[in-house]
């Protein structure tokens, strides 16, 4: 495997000209030791009961089995059928049934029952509802605070269309953390996100910021579709710009044959080098690996950000 080099004068990861990425077969540090146990099944069973979706399954997440034994968990709301079609994602993409009220008291029931320390709660983008889904997203902050109160509480939401009012309601309801991803650079943007804009993202998080500053903020980037280095940099001082404390970089992986192709597999080094770039550019945390998704270790982000910000 070749190592990268800094180049002194551009300050960019660079490969030797000889080097040309093999994307055929997934590299030694993109594998994984599946594994179930009795803990993870009971917790499986509880979710179907309940009729909930997880995106750690939907979007068939590689570190599902070290988050739910550490207690932590994704939850999908808002159905599992979402109105875009993105070329990186594995959810269904279709015309979604109708609103589940009922859907915030039964994850709020199942925070209590899975005894989560923190919980991450996503949604499919639902851009036949007025508001995006906004109201079922406040009411479940709600009813995981009431229902289990020391639980962390992390919302993952879509860009509501740019609806100001619907992205109001949801910082009120007082989550831990907002997190909206960016998922790519600019120039990448449009062909990997579905109606999706880069710069509507970005106010999405510097609305969100100036709503409620004492809340964190935070953005997700993958890596290997074909970015370079320096629009990763951009991308980074674009979120510093509009206020985002937390950054994950993770890799690309194709779900399937019909979605993008990946460009490039990272090497750990690399993406060591972003989390020091990102740190340098002063976010408070910065996931980044190979296997690190947008809710990967979100717990320990959130308090970290917390104490980095504050100083405590």
């Amino acid at each position: 495997m070749a190592e990268f080099r800094i180049d002194p004068d551009l300050e960019l990861p660079v490969l030797p000209s000889r080097a040309r990425p093999d994307v055929s077969r997934k590299p030694e540090w993109l594998k994984i030791n599946l594994h179930t146990d009795p803990e993870f099944v009971e917790l499986k069973r509880l979710i179907r009961g309940r009729g909930l979706h997880t995106v750690c399954e939907e979007a068939r997440c590689p570190n599902i089995f070290e988050c739910w034994n550490r207690r932590t968990a994704t939850f999908m709301i808002l159905g599992d059928v979402c109105t875009r079609n993105c070329g990186f994602c594995a959810v269904t993409s279709g015309a979604p049934a109708g609103l589940d009220l009922d859907e915030p008291e039964r994850v709020a029931d199942a925070c209590v029952q899975m005894n989560l320390r923190h919980v991450v709660v996503t949604s499919v983008a639902r851009d036949d509802l007025p508001d995006g889904g906004a109201r079922i997203f406040a009411e479940t902050i709600r009813a995981i605070r009431r229902k289990n109160p020391s639980t962390g509480v992390e919302v993952l939401i879509p860009d509501f269309m740019g609806n100001w009012d619907a992205l109001a309601e949801v910082m009120e309801a007082e989550p831990d953390v907002l997190n909206h991803n960016i998922e790519t650079v600019r120039r990448l943007s449009d062909r990997v996100r579905s109606r999706a804009k880069y710069d509507r993202s970005l106010e999405v998080l510097r609305r969100a910021k100036e709503m409620k500053p004492h809340i964190s903020t935070k953005s997700s980037i993958m890596v290997g579709l074909g970015e370079t280095m320096a629009e990763l940099y951009e991308a980074m001082d674009d979120l510093r710009a509009v206020g985002v404390d937390i950054v994950t970089f993770g890799q690309y992986l194709r779900p399937t044959s019909r979605h993008l192709a990946v460009e490039k597999f990272y090497t750990p080094a690399e993406f060591a080098h972003l989390r020091e770039e990102a740190l340098r550019r002063g976010f408070a945390h910065c996931e980044s690996g190979p296997l690190v998704r947008s809710s990967y270790h979100a717990d320990e982000q959130s308090a970290q950000a917390v104490a980095r910000r504050t100083g405590k």
